[in-house]
């Protein structure tokens, strides 16, 4: 299959290698594939620059978001941060028509004043922005009225939702909601395929809003266990 990732972070790497490994061809989006393969210095995460990373993954094709969504045979994953994930995707929504969009992205403002900081190893906690009472899936769909939206991997470090197993021997839970059953369907695939045997479906797309809010609580977790960011750990809905 031909899987497009938007975006070049921590999260779009660890799909597109894994996605390689599993035989699929792999197209990654950014907005400015010049200026991408520029960077020299590592990320805000500590990862190497891009192009040093792309050399190490030849089975990867890096064009601008546009290109690489048509690229795409019918399912794409956005890495783009929350705060511009929606007008970036907007921007390209023909190239988007009548495919699956996995989203992972968590709304945070990182620039904001607060009266009550919550501080964190590596500085503020960012808000999130959509809250409560509606959610960065839905704005996205809505952008997208010709796009099957699917809320998933945003529960877990991205790492860990291609690899599984490498927590607990896999034996945790994974969420998807959405509005569109074939396209759930393609996300618990596309999870299977990475190792998930706990999948659970929410329901329509408005369940997003919880998976979002539960970005914090996962923080905070990882702060329990001594993590400065995220960490390998796995939540299990015991039923």
């Amino acid at each position: 299959m031909k899987v497009a990732v938007l975006g070049t972070g921590g999260g779009a790497r660890a799909h597109a290698a894994r996605l390689v490994e599993l035989g699929h061809e792999v197209f990654t989006g950014t907005r400015d594939v010049r200026a991408t393969l520029a960077r020299t210095e590592p990320d805000m995460m500590g990862n190497v620059p891009y192009g040093q990373w792309l050399a190490d993954h030849p089975g990867v094709t890096l064009l601008p978001f546009a290109d690489a969504a048509a690229a795409s045979d019918g399912l794409v994953i956005n890495g783009i941060d929350g705060h511009n994930a929606r007008a970036a995707l907007a921007s390209i929504a023909d190239r988007l028509a009548g495919k699956t969009l996995i989203d992972y992205a968590v709304p945070y403002v990182y620039q904001y004043e607060t009266e009550h900081p919550w501080p964190t190893p590596w500085g503020v906690m960012p808000k999130l922005d959509p809250c409560d009472t509606d959610s960065l899936a839905e704005r996205i769909q809505r952008a997208l009225p010709d796009t099957k939206v699917v809320k998933s991997f945003v529960t877990q470090e991205q790492t860990t939702v291609v690899d599984p197993a490498a927590v607990g021997g896999g034996d945790h839970t994974m969420f998807v909601a959405g509005d569109h059953a074939d396209a759930k369907q393609q996300a618990d695939e596309l999870l299977r395929s990475y190792g998930w045997s706990d999948i659970l479906d929410l329901g329509p797309l408005v369940c997003a809003r919880g998976m979002e809010m539960y970005a914090h609580m996962h923080s905070a977790i990882g702060f329990g266990l001594g993590h400065r960011f995220g960490g390998a750990f796995g939540i299990k809905v015991v039923r």
